[in-house]
């Protein structure tokens, strides 16, 4: 019987650091078919990946020739800790040279010197070598991950949990526009090849795979993606019932971001899923409405009428600095909020 997996088993995953999620073909070849112009004449790494076993090597692999690549290089990381005969490798790969359509081991596949750890100086080198990384980086090291991104200056498109969104410093590069969502809906999540030994999973597939979905699970880029440029279509006129200003901030309420009022020009507290529709020209980031983001919007000190809800609050899951409403007595915290002013008005 198969024992299906559930969130609260993937956060234990990530806590004891079982980040070996591997990425279904299907899933890299839906995202990747809307970025074919940008990889012409591009090296790309996967930094996070097994040659002989990574689909994202086979789809570059299978696709050199098509995409019009210079180079593909992955390399293969092994805990030094482990008792194992096997070496790290990379594979570094210019193109097919027998009309097979894959990279041949014993003609492109090399040992490394160390463990092939994406921060050690052998992959930092080859880093600087590539154009675009392309990768399901390990979760639970998702910032420091992308921290070694921005401080080389590189493109990139990789897979991360929706969460990331609220670290402060995932959430900076929102704000910056220097990352954005692919084009994968991420509300969807996405399923994941996961190794054998792992109890909790949630089907098998017809290779006899381990599947696991996370439902918190999207692409995150640098690259240019469509959606971003286009406004989205406002069609509500913003009155004071139907969007309640925050106890804490002088700012509305939207749950929803398809409700976002056309005529309002203040602050707005929409949900974390805007950040999937997000056009910088159409809108600016103001901060994020909840506290443990260590960026969080300011709020006004608690006053006396205050106070006798603030045990309230923190019970229902909120502490100073999250938004918050009071509508006749009772206390309303929403999710987190992604604070935002319309740039485009209409009267």
């Amino acid at each position: 019987m198969v024992k299906k997996s559930s969130n609260k088993n993937l956060h234990k995953a990530s806590k004891e650091k079982q980040d070996e999620f591997y990425t279904q073909l299907s899933d890299i070849e839906k995202e990747l078919k809307n970025y074919k112009n940008q990889f012409r004449d591009k090296v790309v790494f996967c930094n996070c990946d097994d040659p002989r076993e990574s689909n994202f090597v086979k789809f570059f692999s299978m696709n050199f020739e098509h995409l019009g690549l210079k180079k593909l290089i992955a390399t293969h990381y092994k805990d030094a800790n482990l008792f194992t005969q096997e070496a790290p490798y990379k594979l570094e790969y210019a193109g097919d040279k027998n009309n097979n359509r894959i990279p041949d081991p014993e003609e492109f596949i090399t040992e490394m010197i160390g463990t092939g750890d994406f921060r050690s100086q052998e992959c930092i080198e080859l880093l600087k070598e590539a154009d675009i990384i392309v990768t399901n980086p390990p979760f639970s090291m998702f910032r420091e991950y992308v921290a070694q991104l921005e401080k080389y200056n590189k493109k990139f498109l990789i897979i991360g949990n929706t969460n990331s969104m609220t670290y402060k410093e995932i959430f900076k590069l929102f704000k910056e526009d220097k990352i954005r969502t692919g084009y994968t809906n991420f509300n969807v999540g996405m399923f994941f090849i996961v190794p054998d030994d792992w109890e909790k999973f949630h089907h098998i597939d017809e290779n006899g795979n381990k599947i696991v979905r996370v439902s918190t699970s999207c692409w995150f880029t640098n690259l240019e993606v469509e959606k971003h440029k286009e406004n989205i279509t406002l069609y509500k006129k913003y009155n004071s019932k139907e969007y309640p200003k925050y106890y804490n901030y002088n700012a509305i309420n939207i749950n929803k971001y398809t409700d976002i009022p056309y005529d309002y020009s203040d602050a707005m507290g929409v949900p974390i899923t805007f950040l999937d529709k997000y056009n910088p020209k159409q809108f600016e980031i103001i901060g994020l409405g909840i506290s443990n983001s260590g960026i969080a919007i300011g709020v006004k000190p608690y006053t006396e009428k205050h106070k006798k809800y603030r045990k309230e609050i923190q019970k229902r899951g909120a502490v100073n600095g999250d938004l918050y409403m009071i509508t006749d007595g009772i206390v309303s915290v929403p999710y987190a909020r992604v604070i935002i002013k319309n740039k485009k008005v209409k009267k």
